[in-house]
């Protein structure tokens, strides 16, 4: 009688993340193709560089926030740890000073400050989201949690795994502009709407429209040209698969967690776009 393998363990984020890949990690370790290096251009909750055994990663992101996070954990490693923790108390699990932490956070140009009470909000905030108005303001309203986790385990996984990575605040153009063919792309960039009504929430302070999706799409084609694979992840639509014309797809049901109404957390099909130069005579 035959049994059924074991799902496997994947480390978790150290963020509460919506659009997370930490469901569909089967999916997206299955297709990423051999290379030294992974690349990752929209970092988001880097559950992917965690479970990948590149020699070297290199992890991005436009939000300077997310970065700086990563950064410190990085560098300072326990000390940091301790210091984000000393937030994760029963007294600042109430609206008020949330409210407070929140307004100071916005205030604050002090590095490490700033990192660990990203942290604390993104735990004590509204359904993990990140979010920011035109001013550049965080802006996510309290959550109402009986008890935010504070995430040990992942805050040290995290540490541990990015001694061997580069972590750097840069656009996306940039970074895919500047590779070497010994490189693998990740890229999970904001997706695009599923509906004509939804729309793509600033969590850095720009948006991420059809124009920059245009371009993220022409850049992987280049890269694949010059035999730097990239595999893209998005919502499954007519815009993407004409977006990814010329790549490796691959579709598969998700269900979203975003909306705050259960019942409209509906599947829908998530896309993988693999650019890939293919070998001669294959």
């Amino acid at each position: 009688m035959s049994t059924l393998s074991p799902a496997p363990s994947y480390l978790r984020s150290l963020l509460k993340w919506p659009g997370g890949k930490y469901g569909i990690l089967a999916n997206i370790l299955a297709k990423l193709p051999k290379g030294k290096q992974l690349v990752e251009p929209f970092a988001g909750s880097a559950v992917v560089f965690l479970n990948t055994q590149y020699e070297h990663s290199i992890i991005a992101d436009v939000n300077a926030d997310l970065i700086s996070l990563y950064q410190l954990l990085k560098t300072e490693g326990v000390a940091f740890i301790d210091y984000a923790r000393s937030l994760f108390v029963a007294k600042n699990n109430v609206e008020a000073r949330y409210y407070a932490l929140r307004k100071h956070f916005n205030a604050s140009r002090d590095v490490a400050e700033r990192a660990a009470l990203f942290l604390y909000l993104n735990r004590h905030g509204y359904n993990g989201l990140c979010r920011y108005n035109l001013k550049g303001e965080y802006n996510v309203p309290f959550g109402r949690y009986k008890k935010p986790f504070f995430p040990q385990p992942a805050l040290q996984a995290f540490h541990q795994k990015a001694q061997r990575a580069t972590i750097i605040c840069q656009d996306y153009r940039t970074l895919l502009t500047t590779l070497s063919n010994e490189s693998v792309v990740y890229c999970d960039p904001p997706y695009v709407p599923i509906t004509a009504t939804a729309y793509f929430t600033q969590y850095s302070g720009t948006c991420f429209g059809a124009v920059e999706h245009q371009a993220l799409a022409d850049l992987a084609k280049m890269l694949s040209k010059k035999g730097i694979p990239v595999l893209l992840s998005n919502h499954d639509t007519p815009m993407t698969r004409a977006l990814y014309q010329g790549s490796q797809l691959t579709f598969f049901p998700v269900r979203r967690a975003i909306s705050c109404r259960g019942e409209s957390r509906l599947p829908v099909n998530e896309l993988l776009a693999l650019f890939q130069q293919r070998e001669q005579g294959i």
